[in-house]
């Protein structure tokens, strides 16, 4: 099948890939203009970008596909018989959408209707998802919401965070979107709506969610680390610097006696215990403000963290 690949980030290459190895003809790949990056503000080229010149790929790069005019009759000259999506990063307009003889399939990072939008896969963790997985989509014009072609169930491990998931359902991606297209040409793909009433929306991220409010309980909090790992990361302030967790455990507290939320209750030789709204988290690995990350004993044995001492 001729295609035009659309996307961006690392989390598009493993389809690329796929596609490539799959006896398919990328006739040329589309993804985000190059962008300033570093102290040098020098630019750096997409993850996708970077693959497509591997292979010799042409890579066409619209800063805004609605008013690129050019790029718009490059895709017709092209004429593919599918865009494939992933990550791609921009609205694509009713012109792009209705080119292909086969139409624009995506490929989203959960189980459609469930967790539409930006971030779906940190949301999964932090919600507490024992199952996600990708969805090959027939795409419209609104957000995540064509009809479903294929599903691909991953499951989450008890420690999964978002970074580790990411990976999973990349490359389920991958292998999902080379079935669909078999489907596609043999003429044996199913389309299904959306159930609306199921649907939920992963809103984006940022910064601010991975504040830690330690009123709330451990379980959650615990979540919310595992989620934002590797990117925004959960933090709190320790001593008027910023203090990022990377793993932590969730103890149950059996005592009557319970500090403030925040409140550190317990320094042991591996962990400290921080007092929650609901339990006692046990934190193991950190990041002081312009520190590597390190285990706790390690933190531990340059920082003399003492019970009674608040987190905020």
């Amino acid at each position: 099948m001729k295609l035009v690949f659309m996307g961006t980030p690392d989390f598009a290459v493993p389809a690329l890939k796929a596609l490539l190895g799959g006896g398919h003809e990328v006739a040329a790949v589309v993804t985000q203009p190059d962008r300033p990056r570093g102290r040098g503000k020098s630019l750096v080229m997409s993850p996708v970008k970077e693959t497509a010149l591997k292979h010799g790929i042409p890579v066409l790069q619209p800063e805004r596909i609605k008013k690129d005019e050019a790029f718009l009759k490059s895709l017709e000259a092209i004429s593919p018989d599918a865009i494939v999506v992933a990550a791609f990063g921009q609205i694509l307009p009713e012109t792009v959408l209705t080119l292909p003889r086969y139409g624009c399939i995506n490929i989203h990072a959960s189980l459609l209707p469930k967790y539409r939008g930006a971030a779906p896969i940190q949301w999964a963790v932090i919600n507490g998802e024992e199952v996600s997985g990708v969805t090959t989509m027939q795409m419209d014009a609104g957000l995540d919401t064509g009809d479903i072609m294929e599903t691909m169930e991953v499951e989450l491990r008890v420690k999964e965070t978002g970074g580790s998931l990411f990976e999973k359902l990349s490359a389920a991606g991958g292998e999902l979107i080379l079935s669909t297209l078999q489907k596609v040409e043999d003429g044996s793909i199913t389309h299904t709506k959306q159930a609306q009433e199921k649907s939920s929306y992963a809103k984006m991220l940022d910064k601010a969610m991975g504040r830690v409010d330690w009123s709330r309980g451990a379980e959650e909090i615990e979540r919310l680390i595992r989620g934002l790992n590797p990117w925004p990361s959960a933090y709190a302030s320790y001593k008027g610097k910023t203090l990022k967790f990377w793993d932590a455990d969730v103890v149950i507290q059996k005592e009557e006696r319970k500090g403030r939320p925040g409140e550190i209750v317990s320094v042991e030789e591996d962990r400290f215990l921080v007092q929650t709204g609901n339990g006692l988290l046990a934190v193991y690995e950190l990041q002081l403000e312009g520190k590597k990350r390190m285990p706790t004993d390690a933190f531990l044995r340059g920082y003399p963290v003492k019970a009674g001492e608040t987190l905020e």
